[in-house]
């Protein structure tokens, strides 16, 4: 039983530290600033697509197996493969691992070397995580096992430090949708998507530990997910928290400047220089986690024609030529991804979970591409493309004002397609089989 506790709690870590990813930690702050008041409304809307997708994603691949192109082949298999590429691509070099090093030259370097030159530094840091990718190393782990409670202890201080003391008063809030804000925001961690193809990893190690009964497995990896789900909350929300009372800083702030800023108010120099080392270890231990990870996948994926090797090297030049264009711009090319990747992503793991009660492939597909099509037209809406009808036609489905235009049809769709095909089944009398 201790054996079994002393498991949870180290996978329940690997997982925290899998998940928390430094560039993670600088939107909590900024969404705190934006919303003042209706902080608590922002961060519950923050923490379900932040921490409560990741763990329902987690939880999908333990219950179900695979990971997100199993999940994926419920539609087709060309979907699985497709939806894995292009998440893959975007929690690697498209987006995430450009963060990384992005959020490490402005948190990490700028303060202390402000002359230093975005493109060499990145030739730097990219060679370093080459050097790690291409030449495995147990060094690694060990800086992760002491980095990840490092880190998250230097957050906890800040965060007690700065409610006994805080820095300001609460703000008013300057948006007028703060739960759908930081349900929103939360995409921008791309945890959710990072769990469907990471959880396989998490129950590879778990079986590696002596599991070998599927339910065993799948207790302790939702238990694991719980742990990390805690500590991610507790930091999200501490944060957030800290964003609030930092009315003293302007609004128009970047995020990493804010984060840097509520820091050395609150401990000083030593704590920005902490806070630095930390993300820069992080974030260094987070890139070279999803460039061997991206290395892997697609040299599996094509067979070896593309080598581990060629791929991770690959991945480092693409990564390096995006991370220069900063943090702020890196997030801001991320939104209309994330904002039609997330509902596809959701619907296909919330259906996920209705598997036993779905008679056939279609209502999978129904689903999946409704969230699809919806997200894909508020995107070209949101950025002014000429569709005749969409915008009138978005304008009328429920919850549109928040931005989550996609939900009813889903489930409308979904609903439907079930009733047809459980009417059908009644009438003809045959069970439908085709899954």
């Amino acid at each position: 039983m201790n054996n079994k506790r002393q498991d949870i709690l180290v996978v329940g870590f690997a997982l925290f530290a899998m998940f928390f990813g430094a560039g993670n930690l600088i939107f909590p702050p900024s969404l705190g600033q934006q919303t003042g008041t209706q902080v608590i409304s922002s961060i519950v809307g923050f923490l379900l697509t932040g921490v409560g997708l990741p763990l329902v994603g987690i939880i999908a691949v333990a219950k179900f197996g695979g990971n997100l192109e199993v999940l994926g082949s419920r539609v087709n298999q060309s979907f699985g493969v497709v939806i894995t590429i292009i998440v893959t691509l975007a929690i690697g070099p498209f987006l995430a691992i450009p963060r990384t090093s992005a959020t490490t030259f402005e948190m990490g370097i700028l303060p202390f070397f402000p002359n230093m030159n975005s493109v060499i530094f990145s030739i730097i840091y990219f060679a370093i995580v080459l050097f790690f990718v291409l030449r495995p190393s147990s060094l690694i782990d060990n800086i992760g096992k002491i980095l990840t409670p490092a880190l998250f202890i230097t957050l906890l201080v800040i965060i007690i430090k700065g409610i006994i003391s805080p820095i300001g008063t609460i703000g008013a809030s300057q948006i007028a949708t703060p739960f759908a804000t930081g349900f929103k925001e939360g995409y921008q961690t791309m945890d959710a998507l990072a769990s469907t193809v990471l959880g396989s990893i998490i129950v590879g190690s778990i079986m590696a530990k002596g599991y070998k009964n599927p339910r065993d497995v799948s207790s302790l990896t939702i238990k694991a997910g719980i742990v990390a789900t805690i500590g991610l909350g507790v930091i999200y929300g501490g944060l957030a928290y800290l964003g609030a009372t930092a009315t003293s800083f302007p609004t128009d702030i970047s995020r990493a400047q804010l984060i840097i800023g509520i820091t050395e108010s609150i401990l000083g120099n030593f704590g920005k220089i902490l806070l630095g080392i930390a993300v820069g270890l992080a974030c260094l231990t987070t890139s070279i986690g999803l460039t061997a990870a991206t290395g892997e996948y697609f040299s599996k994926l094509t067979k070896n024609k593309l080598s581990y090797k060629l791929v991770c090297i690959l991945t480092a030049i693409i990564s390096m030529v995006i991370s220069n264009a900063g943090v702020d711009q890196i997030t801001s090319l991320a939104v209309p991804l994330l904002v039609v990747l997330y509902p596809v992503v959701i619907a296909l793991i919330m259906i996920t979970f209705l598997d036993k009660y779905i008679q056939h492939k279609a209502i999978y597909s129904g689903v999946v591409y409704t969230a699809l099509v919806v997200s894909v037209l508020e995107v070209l809406v949101g950025y002014n493309v000429a569709i005749p009808g969409a915008k009138k036609v978005l304008a009328a489905l429920p919850l549109a004002d928040q931005g989550f235009a996609w939900v009813v049809p889903t489930i409308v769709v979904g609903i439907l397609l079930m009733v047809f095909f459980k009417a059908s089944e009644l009438l003809s009398g045959q069970a439908y089989t085709e899954k």
